[in-house]
């Protein structure tokens, strides 16, 4: 079976991004640890971070940076919505 795919996503402080998956959940993943990688080094600049945007069921930016969808759910803290 494969994992879920990203339907939106939101940007949050701390690098970190808010993701809404097509099966309805919501997680958020960390992006810190990326920024030794190379090609990810980039994010640490805060406004190119805040520039993630749903490509291709995963998140991208745009200089080509992107992160495995199965990394972003598996990885991901779940968020259980308040009902208001």
């Amino acid at each position: 079976m494969m994992n879920p795919r990203v339907k939106s996503v939101t940007p949050l402080d701390g690098y970190k991004l808010r993701i809404e998956f097509n099966n309805g959940e919501i997680g958020e993943y960390d992006c810190t640890p990326l920024h030794e990688f190379g090609v990810f080094k980039e994010l640490k600049n805060v406004g190119y971070f805040k520039m993630a945007k749903v490509v291709g069921g995963t998140v991208a930016w745009p200089n080509e940076q992107d992160i495995c969808p199965d990394t972003l759910y598996l990885d991901s803290v779940k968020v259980v919505e308040q009902s208001v």
